[in-house]
């Protein structure tokens, strides 16, 4: 089996190319509205963006800046089939304006939106980011009313379109078995708390915007994981670094991305040209090293029941009937084809037979 990988140059509010009920999952990280590294992007998109900071009218900037991300929100809509899911991490703003210091909650204005286009809101996840020293505050440090709190952690805020996704023929059923996921790692993945540490990556003089604040790997290779099945379709109406198309290829999915930089193009395919395979292989043989140390230490426990499942794909003790199909996917190549379409072929083989070659965590 093999996956297509399309990387567009345009706004995301026009994906008119993609036909409607054809996706089956987005991820996806948008430009974070009063987030003042976004203020040049998002102006370009609706002058009166600009002239709202310029006049100090921060309410005004932000609905203005959140009315475009709407009609991303609405093509996220039309896309997406029915039972399809929507990811979107953002992060809540403050920001000075007129000496008046205020927080513009992004997560609450999408949520907002999202359900008046017809989503359902699932239970979203805090991811945690640990990026700021314990001692960082705002305002007047020690003196009581007039410090305010540090933000420390983003929004990861899941939708759903209509009913949960039916899963109707044999093949189906056999794919979805095939795509799960380990017990322990459900327990981990489906926490609605999640500590990562952001990932924030330095851009070259010649891009238009000096840093990309883009989401660790795991984040969206999670996400993947947990919302899709093998051979589905994910898109990223942001793609910003590609890291969304990476966890995809890795977890043989397709994928369709949108980046309205066109600078930020030269960047996705020097990552991805340059991404070596072992390197990628390795995160999921990690996950399949990480269950084998789960299942010694349970062994070990006298006070835990016997584990009783065994998945014959892997060769290994699982917990549950549902991980006995489990097959891991591992890339064989990354092959790129004309107007920025990639195609990620995989090894066939039983995994035990694959070459690996220890080397450093992906990014």
């Amino acid at each position: 089996m093999e996956t297509k990988h399309n990387i567009n140059i345009g706004m995301a509010q026009d994906m008119s190319l993609i036909k409607d009920n054809s996706i089956d999952l987005i991820v996806t990280s948008p430009p974070y509205p009063m987030i003042e590294m976004w203020d040049e992007i998002m102006g370009l998109q609706n002058p009166e963006i600009n002239t709202a900071l310029k006049n100090g009218e921060g309410n005004l900037a932000f609905e203005l800046m959140h009315k475009e991300l709407d009609k991303v929100w609405c093509e996220c809509f039309r896309s997406l089939k029915a039972g399809g899911i929507a990811c979107i991490n953002i992060g809540d703003a403050t920001r000075t304006i007129n000496d008046n210091f205020s927080l513009y909650s992004n997560h609450a204005r999408i949520i907002s939106s999202c359900i008046n286009l017809g989503f359902v809101n699932l239970p979203n996840i805090i991811w945690r980011k640990q990026t700021n020293a314990p001692n960082k505050f705002m305002g007047s440090g020690m003196l009581p009313t007039g410090a305010y709190v540090t933000l420390e952690h983003e929004w990861i805020l899941i939708f759903r379109k209509g009913e949960k996704r039916i899963f109707k023929s044999e093949n189906e059923k056999f794919n979805r078995r095939n795509s799960s996921y380990f017990w322990e790692e459900r327990n981990i993945w489906f926490s609605d708390v999640w500590d990562l540490k952001g990932t924030k990556q330095k851009l070259g003089a010649n891009n238009s915007r000096e840093r990309s604040a883009a989401f660790p790997f795991v984040l969206p290779y999670r996400l993947i994981n947990m919302y899709s099945v093998k051979g589905d379709t994910i898109l990223d109406p942001f793609l910003g670094t590609g890291t969304t198309t990476i966890a995809a290829m890795l977890t043989q999915r397709n994928s369709v991305g949108y980046e309205i930089d066109e600078s930020f193009i030269d960047l996705i395919n020097e990552k991805i040209q340059s991404l070596n395979i072992d390197t990628l292989n390795n995160i999921v043989k990690d996950r399949l090293d990480t269950h084998k140390e789960f299942v010694r230490q349970r062994s070990l426990d006298k006070s835990k029941n016997k584990i009783k499942h065994f998945n014959d794909n892997l060769e290994i003790a699982v917990m549950t009937s549902q991980e006995t199909r489990i097959k891991l996917s591992f890339v064989d190549k990354i092959l790129k084809n004309s107007n920025q379409e990639y195609i990620a072929k995989y090894y066939s083989e039983d995994f035990n037979s694959l070459p690996y070659k220890n080397s450093n965590t992906l990014f």
